[in-house]
């Protein structure tokens, strides 16, 4: 993310100046989408299409650059494009643009406008300042394959992103000729090396991993090397990071199993340092301490912000889709909740629900809490926030909407 003035933003307090930034990848974008909320206002080059009359009284419809300045009413967005909508209302006089007339901003990365809060959160600093970290890169990238079937994905810390799928019909083996299993497997083995090359920014991983039922990662591995070795092969330069490759066993060749990878102690050094990995050890540990010590370990927003009244949680998970919420007091109780945690000694981990563990934790609530002390009067409170949830979920998610739930 690139910043011009007014960065950091003063924390707990209004800032009349604004931010001017720039977003420079789909992971910014992702950030902007979490930062921006309903009730801020930004500032930013714009078309838009106006009717001009002549003096002999014909209309003429034209498009024409102005600068105009919205208070926000939602946010969507577009990682295939890599652009975020900005929908809202003009708050400034304008020539062409009457006061409080809809409009919606499209902006693209490296597309400067100015974010302007009434008030900047903890939370909202803390990710912006993430945001324009300069040592910020993606920590590792997945190859997850089957028979016929691949998922190249990279994990940030912010998002898991499926960077492209690979399908392709391979025909069962016969006992007589096995040459058609063998040439489609190696057309397949070739679409999934072609997809890692252009896809991955190997010199800024810090691992690759190869994952799969049964023998496809070896077989892929002997085909990817035998390649690579080629003193003429386009993908000669992928030589020099063989180290990064790390073959793994999944169940499927679906994203849904990265939660195993994440979790697989034979990983556990090469993804010792990655958000990623963090997060998914911190849910599997609250969920093992349900079952081994259940009155340390609470769920729901009734029953976690008892219990950061009592100074006991040690251990905060949070979903930052309960950050996105339209109502703002129910934003300000979220942010509140971090805070208290952060005063009281306890850590906090604000979970991607871009990530598999980010969509489990929002199944659970979004927000859980392993305990310094036992509370066992704190079980009736989860159970009647499950209930709620059951009920409405979607009052729970508070989400802007973006374009993958419309």
């Amino acid at each position: 993310m690139k910043h011009t003035y007014g960065y950091p933003p003063p924390v707990n307090s209004r800032d009349d100046r604004g931010v001017k930034l720039a977003m420079e990848n789909v992971e910014d974008l992702w950030h902007m989408f979490n930062i921006i909320s309903p009730g801020d206002y930004v500032k930013c080059s714009t078309d838009r299409k106006v009717v001009q009359t002549s003096s002999t009284g014909s209309a003429n419809v034209k498009r024409v650059n102005t600068t105009l300045t919205l208070a926000v009413l939602n946010v969507s967005y577009d990682f295939e494009v890599g652009e975020l909508s900005v929908h809202g209302r003009n708050v400034q006089e304008n020539e062409h643009v009457k006061l409080g007339a809809h409009h919606k901003f499209d902006i693209g990365l490296n597309d400067y406008f100015v974010l302007f809060k009434q008030f900047w959160d903890s939370v909202s600093v803390d990710r912006l300042v993430e945001a324009c970290d300069p040592n910020r890169t993606a920590d590792l990238a997945a190859v997850i394959m089957q028979e016929g079937l691949a998922h190249v994905c990279l994990i940030t810390p912010s998002m898991t992103l499926v960077k492209q799928k690979i399908e392709i019909n391979i025909p069962r083996r016969n006992r007589g000729d096995q040459s058609a299993k063998q040439k489609a497997m190696n057309k397949f083995f070739d679409q999934v090396l072609d997809s890692m090359a252009k896809q991955l920014n190997f010199p800024v991983l810090k691992c690759v991993i190869i994952a799969s039922p049964g023998f496809v990662k070896e077989e892929f591995m002997k085909y990817m090397l035998n390649s690579i070795a080629d003193t003429n092969s386009q993908y000669r330069d992928l030589l020099q990071h063989r180290s990064k490759f790390v073959q793994a066993r999944s169940s499927t060749g679906f994203k849904h199993s990265l939660d195993e990878l994440l979790q697989d102690p034979a990983l556990a050094s090469k993804l010792a340092d990655t958000k990623a990995a963090e997060d998914v050890a911190s849910l599997q540990c609250f969920k093992r301490l349900m079952f081994s010590d259940p009155d340390r370990a609470v769920y729901g927003p009734a029953a976690v912000l008892k219990a950061a009244q009592s100074n006991a949680i040690e251990q905060l998970l949070i979903s930052d889709t309960l950050f996105r919420s339209r109502n703002f007091n129910v934003r300000k109780q979220h942010v509140a909740l971090v805070e208290s945690v952060k005063d009281s000694g306890g850590q906090v981990r604000i979970f991607s629900s871009l990530h598999v563990s980010g969509e489990e934790l929002d199944r659970l609530t979004g927000v859980a809490a392993l305990l310094r002390f036992p509370m066992p009067e704190l079980d009736v409170l989860c159970h009647s926030d499950e209930e709620e949830e059951d009920e409405d979920p979607a009052e729970s998610e508070g989400a802007i909407a973006h374009d993958g739930d419309s």
